[in-house]
């Protein structure tokens, strides 16, 4: 007669078990970003379609419920987004030309200055401060360099561009057949799960970046009118750089604003500097305790640590564009977890029989 006592105890197997899980996992997702990777230049395109989309959603709702035919309105959306963007970008970039002077000139003040305190680590601040025109100019010409790289990096920006564009126009028009071609396409018996995920996952996007955008062009505003009363000078092209950096969580803050107080350091001393990092902290208090709570309250709460883990992530995966994407798609990710904790979560207990009478 056999023995049929298990030669690993209960606690033992579980384990074991959850470690061929998360392996599973593990090489389902590496096999993903390889491919991700692989095919960006039709990946990248739908993933900025969808945050666009998500973004401009509800304008399209609106026009439609105004009368407008879904195409037409689809169509007057993507002229509309076209402008803004087009007229952001002007607005940024002329606002860093036209200040772009003042702050390298300011920034190798404050570098002259740490190197008389703190010696070889201040030159070498100083020395970098000297040479951003140059390494920029350099970065530049190494991208551009030959023709055939140059036309190729610049065809595929602008393709993907174009396409991003295009399915919008597309996602909008076609956004009220979304939830049968989801339907149809689903599994027997996973249909309202699949569009209960879905719909779930789209609020959380949306919410964020219709919160991320109205945060960033208060943030923005703040601070350029605080640099704007201490006279820094360069106070629109910070601002422009803090409204952009809004959108990388935490790490775009701290950069924008630690830029915007070297400025005030270099150029009007030590007490502005203070005035300004007091105008910094202000911005990011009030941003984390009344617009983030009041603005973003429906949208998917995620902890610091996982911003920064999956920005970090991102960042490794496709450099800048990664740590764009990588918070949208993680607040996608936790509302679909949420669904399904809702739909499958632990019923509770049941409570003790009742006695008859």
């Amino acid at each position: 007669m056999q023995d049929s006592t298990p030669v690993l105890p209960e606690a033992a197997r579980r384990f074991a078990a959850w470690c061929a899980v998360l392996l599973l996992l593990a090489g389902v997702v590496y096999v993903g970003i390889r491919l991700v990777v692989e095919f960006r230049t039709a990946v990248v395109p739908v993933l900025l379609a969808l945050l666009g989309t998500a973004l401009l959603g509800p304008l399209h709702r609106r026009l439609v419920k105004a009368g407008v035919h879904r195409s037409v309105a689809a169509g007057l959306t993507c002229v509309a987004v076209v402008a803004v963007v087009g007229g952001a970008v002007y607005i940024v970039v002329a606002a860093l030309i036209d200040t772009g002077d003042e702050i390298v000139a300011s920034l190798k003040e404050a570098a002259r200055g740490v190197s008389e305190h703190f010696g070889a680590a201040g030159t070498s601040l100083d020395d970098l401060a000297s040479n951003a025109r140059e390494l920029l100019g350099k970065f530049g010409g190494t991208a551009a360099s030959g023709v055939i790289s140059g036309v190729s990096v610049v065809g595929e920006s602008i393709a993907m561009a174009v396409l991003a564009l295009l399915l919008v126009f597309f996602f909008l028009r076609d956004s009220d057949k979304a939830a049968g071609t989801l339907r149809s396409l689903s599994p027997r018996g996973a249909a309202d799960t699949l569009e209960a995920m879905a719909r779930r996952a789209l609020r959380a996007v949306e919410g964020f970046m219709r919160g991320t955008t109205l945060i960033a062009l208060i943030d923005a505003l703040c601070i350029t009118v605080g640099l704007l009363v201490l006279d820094v000078p360069g106070a629109a092209g910070l601002g422009a750089l803090v409204f952009v950096g809004a959108y990388i969580p935490y790490l775009g803050a701290f950069i924008s604003g630690a830029l915007a107080v070297l400025v005030a350091l270099a150029d009007r001393g030590f007490v502005i500097a203070l005035w300004a990092l007091g105008v910094v902290l202000a911005v990011q208090v009030l941003e984390g305790h009344v617009l983030q709570p009041m603005i973003q309250s429906r949208t998917v709460q995620m902890h610091p640590a996982v911003v920064m883990v999956t920005i970090t992530a991102g960042a490794s995966v496709a450099g800048i564009l990664g740590m764009l994407l990588a918070v949208p798609l993680t607040a996608a990710a936790f509302g679909i977890i949420q669904e399904l904790r809702t739909r499958y979560g632990e019923e509770p207990p049941p409570g003790p029989p009742s006695r008859e009478a």
